[in-house]
């Protein structure tokens, strides 16, 4: 469940920081919904229109068999609950 609690927080950050701007919302929602529920091709492919280098391309596969590895069907459920809290956020 770590994993489901730092990604949660990882959102809710990024929410924060932008000063409730509505245009990371949109943005964070896609990458968020590739990673948790996308494949490990569409994830690299997601990462690759922000960094390209290969370092960044693999260590993304290698996050993202982990993902796909270790969350459950109920894990990415719970993300998807309180990231959706997040998104109904009048700062979102």
């Amino acid at each position: 469940m770590a994993p489901t609690s730092v990604l949660a927080l990882l959102g809710a950050v990024l929410l924060l920081t932008t000063g409730g701007r509505c245009d990371i919302c949109p943005a964070v929602r896609d990458d968020v919904n590739v990673f948790i529920h996308g494949s490990q091709e569409e994830y690299v492919s997601k990462v690759a229109t922000y960094r390209s280098e290969p370092v960044f391309l693999q260590n993304a596969a290698r996050l993202k068999a982990c993902v796909d590895a270790k969350l459950t069907a109920q894990d990415k459920a719970l993300v998807d609950s309180g990231l959706e809290k997040i998104y109904s956020s009048p700062l979102c």
